[in-house]
């Protein structure tokens, strides 16, 4: 479907909130427009807009800012938070800690700058929303590409966290009740459970109208995964190193044999039971056979770029300035958390952390209870992260789909009920999707973290402004190449653990 004129009209302003002089059509022609007229707020969900009556801030085609600063933070960070965080002292053991802290700071920097670059070219053209981006720089193949892009990689990683809820949440209910086995009681059957939380919880957030909305939630996540990482240093001072094994009785290898496949990694053990002291001391810069994988791994752990212009949407009095400093607190606050995390953890277990952190403490004691209070926790944000993915998506198939139509609560609803029954089925009757997904993420996230921003802004900003040949442009240009480097990256390591038969380089968000 060809978008009308209304994605023609753009504003050609230097900052996006300031009105220039080198508008398209005359202020007054565009405040007569009938499609601005809208006392009820119910306009075209294209994301453009166009200046008050002072000509000072910007008012949005479809709804007024209201989201405060501190909530647009929570919702990003969120955003950001992914159940990858488990898996981030594993990842530390294979490259050491100074590799693993350099290696992550220069994710977090070159994730802020690409968020810099999406918030530059919107400030050009005065759009908020990805898929119009790449309309204003490539016209509908553009759009077509950020959007199946974005849909993708949000389905792909809201099938990864219901698949975490269907195969950890029944282990969690198990070991609280200290049910040695499962005799098919509903309560632990995965596949109810995820429909159970999809319906009670997921799909009346998804129902919101703003994704500000979803700010006192988003917190609460957060705050889950807080006391997860207080969890993990706490840890660190009660466990000695090396640690014995809680005994293998019928409960344990239960909750084991779930859990294998996480689990599969070369370490030596003594009959099961003590673990070798020759790996209990940290290493600060480490070369294996792992560490390649660690790089795509790290590379996506601040992938939020698709919820970035949604949230930039809804910030009260927004401008470029503000919406980059939400963006730089949130990647703070995720990086400090991120490193403490794999720090803590890698020091807990050194060379005997698993792939998945909290497995290894089941490993000590299966029925502890801080652990599996810190594993409901980790449920818990995992699930709450799942509405704030989902509204990229939606804003996707609206922009793709019916992109002159108006607000309706039915179309709204629809397209969130439908995204979930979809997922539950995949995550229901395809439990191997995730393979599936993974090679999904490898091509979508490196194109909406590295090489679309930077297309998009070397495509959006005038030549007389920035030449082709100018420094930003010149570095954009790298950018874009080091996402296309990430992407071989991924897809080869990918296609090597596949021929291989492990599950070594399955990362995501």
């Amino acid at each position: 479907m060809e978008p009308d004129q209304s994605e023609m009209s753009i504003l050609a302003n230097g900052k996006g909130h300031d009105l220039g002089d080198d508008m398209n059509m005359p202020m007054k022609a565009l405040m007569e427009d009938d499609q601005f007229d809208d006392p009820e707020g119910n306009l075209a969900e294209n994301v453009e807009f166009i200046p008050s009556g002072e000509g000072k801030k910007p008012r949005f085609t479809d709804f007024e800012g209201k989201t405060s600063f501190g909530m647009s933070i929570f919702n990003l960070g969120n955003a950001i938070m992914g159940s990858g965080i488990l898996g981030l002292a594993y990842a530390m053991s294979n490259t050491g800690i100074l590799l693993f802290l350099f290696l992550l700071t220069a994710v977090a920097a070159l994730s802020a700058y690409s968020i810099h670059l999406l918030l530059k070219a919107s400030g050009v053209v005065g759009i908020r929303a990805y898929e119009q981006l790449g309309y204003r720089a490539f016209g509908t193949p553009g759009k077509m590409a950020a959007g199946i892009a974005i849909t993708l990689q949000n389905i792909g990683a809201m099938s990864s966290y219901l698949f975490i809820v269907k195969s950890e949440f029944p282990l969690v209910i198990q070991a609280f009740l200290r049910a040695d086995n499962n005799h098919g009681e509903w309560y632990l059957n995965g596949n109810y459970l995820v429909v159970l939380v999809t319906v009670s919880v997921i799909l009346p957030l998804a129902l919101m109208k703003q994704l500000g909305y979803l700010g006192y939630t988003s917190g609460f996540s957060l705050s889950c995964m807080v006391f997860f990482l207080s969890a993990v240093i706490y840890k660190k001072f009660q466990i000695s190193c090396p640690f014995e094994e809680f005994s293998h009785n019928s409960t344990a290898i239960n909750l084991h044999s779930n859990v294998s496949a996480f689990t599969d990694h070369a370490h030596s053990y003594d009959n099961g039971h003590v673990v070798d002291e020759d790996h209990c001391s940290p290493r600060m810069f480490t070369i294996n056979s792992q560490t390649a994988y660690t790089i795509p791994i790290l590379a996506f752990a601040f992938v939020c770029h698709p919820e970035v212009l949604p949230i930039y949407t809804e910030l009260r009095n927004p401008s470029q300035k503000k919406m980059q400093q939400v963006s730089n607190i949130s990647i703070l606050i995720m990086y400090t958390m991120y490193f403490l995390a794999a720090l803590f953890g890698y020091l807990t277990f050194k060379e005997n952390v698993e792939a998945e952190l909290l497995h290894t403490y089941s490993r000590i004691d299966p029925y502890d209870t801080l652990i599996l209070c810190v594993r409901l926790a980790v449920l818990t944000a995992v699930t709450l992260t799942v509405p704030i993915v989902l509204f990229p998506v939606r804003r996707a198939i609206q922009q793709m789909i019916f992109p002159n139509k108006t607000f309706h609560w039915l179309r709204h609803i629809a397209i969130a009920v439908v995204l979930l029954i979809f997922i539950n089925m995949l995550v229901i009757f395809a439990p191997n999707i995730l393979g599936i997904f993974g090679i999904i993420g490898a091509t979508s996230a490196p194109c909406l973290i590295f090489i679309f921003p930077a297309v998009f802004y070397i495509r959006i900003v005038p030549k007389d402004e920035e030449p082709m040949r100018s420094t930003p442009k010149l570095v954009a240009a790298c950018f874009a190449g080091l996402g296309v480097l990430f992407m071989i990256m991924s897809l080869s390591f990918i296609i090597i653990d596949w021929t291989m038969g492990s599950s070594n380089a399955a990362g995501g968000h």
